[in-house]
């Protein structure tokens, strides 16, 4: 058997003949593949839609069997709420500031409310306490004791600004998703405006478009439509949504919609000049970053790159020179 093998694998002619067969069946399975995918696609999609259905006869079968109107607004949790109402830190802790940097964070309702609130009551104490017993019962650090009180009081402090950084980080990374596709916005709504679409479909169709490239900048864009539906005044809509993002080119296009609302003005040469204007201040704000790199350079070279160099261009030297000593 294996000289039988050995021979074979040694015999050009069969081995060609091998290969042939192996190429004409990978053929016949290259094109039979895609026949057969026909087939099991319309199976999934059809267990798909069987799944779909059951899950809807499900989800209508719980809501009928509540009791409770069934509300889509996210409801504070309980402890929370108990807290904010029985310390009433809404009038000493929630600020109109505070409520504008939770818009512009993202955090609408009052579930975010009531958490900030009460997470800028709790941290304060929470940081306090866990400085307290590291400092005085896990480690001293060798200090007096009115210093570690001062650590401790520190820690509180760090307590009270914690919650104003988590916003502040959430404000930049979402101005920041706005900001890079907002001329791109600018471009799609200025199409929509110019091919006979009111604004309130503009802007809609804005929103399903952008998601791929902010989905922040779509959900601002989708809220102002449901606010250009519902609100008496439409100047209000485009306030507020210049309000939530807090950018300058989000201000400059709500000032030009409510002139064209107010006065008839035309809205195509504005949203076009409007857009240049957001690609040439993104363009500035690339060169700005790139002009700033050799400052921020110069003390990484000095520290890494320069003594390397300095390392391979005298070793050679160096090694000559004990050579002919």
């Amino acid at each position: 058997m294996i000289s039988l093998i050995a021979e074979k694998a040694g015999d050009s002619q069969f081995l060609l003949s091998l290969f042939v067969a192996i190429a004409a069946a990978a053929t016949i399975l290259t094109i039979a593949i895609p026949l057969t995918e026909g087939s099991s696609l319309q199976k999934r999609m059809k267990s798909v839609a069987v799944e779909r259905d059951k899950i809807r006869a499900r989800e209508r079968e719980r809501l009928s069997r509540q009791g409770d109107r069934v509300s889509l607004r996210q409801e504070p949790k309980e402890f929370m709420r108990r807290v904010v109402h029985q310390f009433k830190l809404g009038d000493w802790l929630g600020t109109e500031t505070a409520k504008k940097q939770l818009a512009m964070a993202g955090y609408r309702g009052q579930q975010a409310e009531v958490g900030f609130l009460f997470f800028r009551l709790v941290m304060p104490i929470g940081l306090f306490l866990f400085t307290l017993f590291y400092v005085f019962v896990l480690n001293d650090f060798g200090q007096s004791t009115m210093i570690r009180i001062a650590m401790s009081i520190f820690g509180a402090y760090l307590g009270i600004k914690a919650p104003e950084i988590f916003l502040s980080n959430q404000i930049s990374k979402r101005q920041l998703s706005m900001k890079m596709a907002f001329p791109d916005a600018l471009d799609l709504l200025l199409i929509c405006v110019e091919s006979g679409m009111s604004i309130e479909h503009a802007f809609r169709k804005v929103s399903t478009e952008i998601g791929g490239q902010s989905v922040p900048l779509a959900e601002e864009f989708a809220l102002c439509t449901a606010e250009l539906s519902y609100l008496s005044e439409r100047r209000q809509a485009y306030e507020n949504l210049a309000q939530r993002t807090g950018l300058e080119g989000v201000k400059s296009v709500s000032t030009a919609l409510i002139q064209a609302e107010r006065y008839g003005t035309p809205l195509g040469t504005a949203l076009r000049t409007l857009s240049q204007e957001s690609r040439d201040q993104r363009m500035m704000e690339a060169e700005k970053k790139a002009a700033s790199l050799p400052p921020k350079l110069t003390v990484p070279m000095i520290l890494f790159f320069l003594p390397v160099l300095f390392i391979v261009i005298m070793t050679p030297a160096v090694i000559q020179v004990m050579k002919l000593d």
